[in-house]
């Protein structure tokens, strides 16, 4: 038979009971228990003042140890045991004859219990024993006539100490009341938190809050993406498996400072500053990634921070996929364009019935294409940038602006690290953005120069246009700035130095009213660190 399930609320109430229930009976146990010791206390302090002011008491000092000294002392003592309410007073000289007691028969005998040693070297202290009616706290002084010099006898006070049953006995109407008032507090606090737990919770119980974190657990690692969390201290509150991979770090980084781990020092910067950033390039640990950092909100206030980490070969992947369809359908549409004036210009001379510079235009165009297609092949080792330059050069052959290559240009080999994708990046934003300058210019040119030298692939173009002012230069990297109007500009030299700068490079600019010239060096070695 299955067992019944409890549900979380109903354990935390009966667990909260039961606390509540073993405290307040430990609570009374421990009060009862200082109760008898403070009334045991109390009685000894009785105890003993009696004890004194009885062997202060002359007739006890003249008495004692005189024949028949008793018919004095015992109803001296009787009056006073009687007066007190103690459980009984004995006097006995330094022989131990008993000169009191509340039974007569006991009169003249010897007190012989054993602790009365102590007292008869005139020591005061408090002893216990427990007799035929119960235990008792007996007081011993000693009797010291002729003025204090000399010892005649001892007084011994006994007081019965109440037991536990009468303790509880004597105060159970506070006591009970106080356990029933403490229980039934302690039933409402358990009830009002365990509704209260249950609703912090989202009213979900604990199987079925193990199973979401289960499945989001499993979620969360199979993320494409890195994600790190972190709180406000910036130490790591949850990464995945795709971020410790990338930063080469395990997940025993939780709880641990950011700082901690070299992978992530490129994103120190952003650390100081809760202000979200999306899709910045950086290296971790020798791999290209975008980053993102977005604040963690809880209830409208910031409590963390989370960042997404993405290898940019993913999504390079996916760029240079469009980056290549774009570049063929703008070459198609160029190539296009110039077959249809090609074709229109031999067209015309056939009519003008003058074939012979037809067949002429024929070979020049034909031989000039083959000449442009001819040095790129053969000088530039990476298809897909010599189909960028070709294009590059037919898209100006469209502008009006010859683009002219540099009889030394030459490409065999790139950083490591650099694919030949991220060079059509650089190269096609700078060709691009030199052709629309020079476009308009009484000479309209733009030279493009590709080489090695001292280790550094060494990148040129130069445009014939009216040059780049001071106020422009202090803009042009930013992101979205644009000389020409709004739109999808502004973006190609800010990638450019983004991009140069992740690859260790650097970027030099000359200007005038004669053009506009970008050098871009990249060393071979590859990515910096």
């Amino acid at each position: 038979m299955k067992r019944p399930h409890l549900k979380l609320g109903t354990k935390i109430a009966m667990l909260s009971f039961l606390l509540v229930l073993l405290s307040v009976f430990l609570a009374g146990v421990i009060i009862v228990n200082r109760i008898s010791d403070k009334m045991e206390q109390e009685i000894g302090y009785r105890a003993m003042a009696i004890a004194r002011t009885v062997a202060q008491l002359s007739e006890v000092q003249e008495n004692l140890s005189q024949f028949e000294g008793s018919k004095v002392i015992q109803p001296l003592a009787e009056r006073i045991r009687l007066a007190t309410g103690v459980e009984y007073i004995v006097i006995f000289d330094m022989e131990k004859i008993r000169y009191s007691h509340p039974y007569l028969d006991r009169l003249g005998t010897v007190f012989n219990d054993g602790d009365e040693e102590l007292a008869l070297q005139r020591k005061e202290y408090l002893s216990q024993a427990v007799g035929v009616v119960g235990p008792s706290i007996r007081a011993f002084v000693p009797v010291l006539a002729d003025e204090g010099t000399r010892q005649v006898g001892v007084v011994a006070v006994g007081i019965l100490v109440p037991t536990i049953r009468e303790i509880v006995s004597a105060i159970r109407v506070e006591l009970y009341s106080s356990i029933l008032i403490g229980l039934a507090l302690g039933g409402l606090g358990s009830f009002y938190l365990a509704s209260n737990i249950k609703k912090n919770m989202f009213s979900l119980e604990p199987s079925e809050i193990a199973r979401m974190l289960e499945e989001r657990v499993a979620i969360f690692q199979a993320m494409d993406d890195g994600v790190v969390a972190l709180d406000m201290e910036n130490r790591i509150t949850v990464i995945n498996e795709k971020a410790c991979r990338i930063a080469g770090t395990s997940e025993k980084a939780v709880g641990c400072p950011l700082q901690e781990f070299p992978a992530f020092t490129p994103l120190s910067d952003f650390l100081e500053t809760h202000d979200p950033a999306e899709s910045t390039e950086l290296i971790l640990n020798n791999t290209w990634v975008l980053v993102d950092f977005l604040p963690i909100r809880v209830k409208e206030r910031v409590v963390g921070r989370v960042i997404t980490l993405k290898e940019k070969t993913e999504v390079r992947k996916m760029a240079e996929e469009l980056t290549g369809v774009k570049t063929f359908i703008e070459a198609l549409r160029v190539q296009n364009h110039e077959s249809l004036n090609t074709l229109h210009t031999i067209a015309g001379l056939i009519q003008l019935d003058k074939a012979d510079q037809a067949m002429e235009y024929i070979y020049r165009v034909t031989e000039e294409q083959q000449e442009v297609t001819r040095f790129l092949s053969s000088k530039i080792m990476y298809p897909n940038v010599a189909g960028l330059l070709l294009g590059k050069y037919n898209r100006g052959k469209e502008l009006k602006v010859d683009v002219l290559f540099d009889a030394d240009s030459r490409l065999s080999e790139l950083p490591e690290g650099f694919d030949s994708n991220t060079l059509t990046i650089i190269l096609g934003n700078l060709l691009e953005n030199a052709m629309e300058a020079a476009v308009g210019s009484k000479i309209s040119e733009v030279h493009c120069r590709i080489k090695h030298e001292h280790h550094q692939l060494i990148l040129s173009v130069e445009d014939t246009g009216p040059g780049i002012s001071l106020a422009n230069q202090a803009q042009m990297y930013q992101w979205g700035f644009s000389t020409k109007g709004n739109g999808n500009r502004g973006i190609g030299l800010s990638l450019v130095k983004q991009t140069v700068d992740l690859l260790g490079g650097t970027i030099e600019i000359e200007t005038g009213k004669w053009g506009t010239r970008f050098g871009v060096r990249i060393p071979l070695s590859g990515i910096r660190s």
